[in-house]
């Protein structure tokens, strides 16, 4: 081939929305134009981000590489939608009706909100493949209409396409139970969309485990593309905590309202009547939820302003270096169990400070964390148990060496987007025959 391959890369969730998801299309995307692609992206229209959801970080469009074409097919969600002069008339006379009309065609017909994103992403994609065409449709999930437009964009064109799991479409892997019953339509997708894919890719094998016992017809086709931290971001730490400082614990990321946040609080206050931890602090830097309304109730939980706690608010991306410069022991907070992976953990790992774990012990991060020199994890989410692991922790990092540091590192290195991405390009190239 005497041109660039071209793909055409299906991503919702993009910069600038600061959902926790956009990191790894992101990256990806940035690694396929450094690879020699050519890069267009459909991802959401802006103003979802921005009116309906107000959930951005400007920040991060600056890291889009400029090489790649960002499109915005449109959609419409009954949700965004304000005004009622705008409703139909029976959305508008007769509400319930009108939810119920709804609910139905979902069970029967494509099963998100987001569906309307589809026809309208075929659209421009079968325009431009027409004029020059794509060897390749990756598409990231969710919203889940990615994967249907990639099927039927695949279908139509004889385009080979790979659905990339970042979360999990018919399992709620935080409650770790089937979001549908027996006959939605949702599973029919699923395994319409799985059926055709030339790759299926998984954050984590306990997710892929899932999928294989549900669509073994599909398991040959399925891996696991973990998450990855880009070196670059990340500083290496070098100096230990002072002896006489007070140690300082941080946390970085989303506080949702699925985490053990009352439990984390409790074993603090105790923590701080320790001795060696009476002027520890806790510095959390992150938003609080992925919507405005989620502030408040969550605020309220934290003990922001108490024994030593402090809520900093959301911090720009490059910004985060300075974030872990300023800290001692990095607290690993998560919800979920066995399922749930953390993309923070990689960057966590690439500091070589100390981690401590607070979460389910049996969360698919644990894998990512076995091995790691400097990790800490609570045997339950009992407060005395998140307690002990907090006090052994903050010991650990004051009594670190330099080779144990550079021996954390060097595990972390593992997961860098090149040693992720780079089998995974190559594998791209022989699926889209370039």
């Amino acid at each position: 081939m005497n041109r660039a391959p071209r793909v055409l890369y299906l991503a919702f969730f993009f910069p600038p929305s600061r959902a926790s998801g956009v990191f790894r299309p992101l990256a990806t995307a940035n690694f396929l134009a450094d690879a020699g692609w050519e890069v267009t992206v459909h991802a959401g229209p802006l103003e979802y981000f921005t009116d309906f959801l107000g959930s951005v970080d400007p920040s991060m469009l600056t890291r889009i590489d400029p090489r790649i074409r960002v499109l915005r097919p449109q959609l419409r969600l009954p949700g965004t939608v304000d005004d009622i002069r705008d409703y139909n008339i029976v959305r508008a006379h007769l509400p319930t009706v009108w939810n119920k009309a709804r609910a139905v065609l979902a069970a029967r017909g494509f099963p998100e909100q987001y569906r309307s994103w589809i026809p309208n992403v075929l659209r421009t994609a079968l325009r431009d493949h027409l004029r020059r065409p794509y060897d390749l449709v990756v598409a990231t999930g969710n919203p889940f209409a990615a994967f249907a437009a990639a099927w039927a964009f695949g279908t139509m064109t004889r385009t080979p396409y790979v659905l990339d799991y970042r979360d999990a479409w018919t399992f709620h892997q935080f409650l770790e139970e089937v979001r549908y019953p027996p006959g939605h339509s949702a599973w029919r997708w699923e395994r319409r969309t799985l059926a055709g894919a030339a790759e299926i890719e998984f954050v984590n094998q306990a997710l892929l485990d899932w999928h294989a016992r549900r669509y073994p017809q599909s398991a040959a086709r399925m891996t696991v593309v973990p998450n990855g931290f880009d070196p670059a971001d990340v500083p290496a730490i070098t100096a230990p905590p002072a002896p006489d400082a007070p140690l300082r614990f941080v946390y970085l990321g989303t506080v949702t309202e699925t985490m053990p946040i009352e439990e984390l609080m409790t074993a603090w206050r105790r923590l701080r009547r320790q001795p060696g931890f009476e002027d520890a602090t806790f510095t959390i830097y992150g938003h609080l939820g992925f919507r405005p309304w989620s502030v408040d109730p969550l605020l309220a939980r934290i003990s922001d302003g108490v024994d030593g706690v402090r809520y900093a608010g959301p911090v720009a991306k490059a910004a985060v270096a300075d974030v872990y410069r300023d800290a001692d022991v990095l607290v690993l907070w998560l919800p979920g169990g066995r399922y749930v992976t953390s993309g923070k953990v990689f960057e966590y790992m690439a500091t070589g400070l100390p981690i401590v774990s607070v979460h389910h012990p049996e969360i698919a991060a644990s894998d990512v964390l076995a091995g790691y020199p400097a990790w800490t994890r609570t045997a339950t989410l009992e407060p005395a148990d998140i307690m002990a692991a907090l006090r052994d922790s903050g010991r650990a990092a004051r009594a670190m060496t330099d080779p144990q540091r550079q021996a954390a590192r060097e595990h972390a290195m593992q997961y860098s987007r090149a040693a992720i991405l780079g089998p995974w390009e190559q594998r791209m190239r022989r699926i889209a025959g370039v």
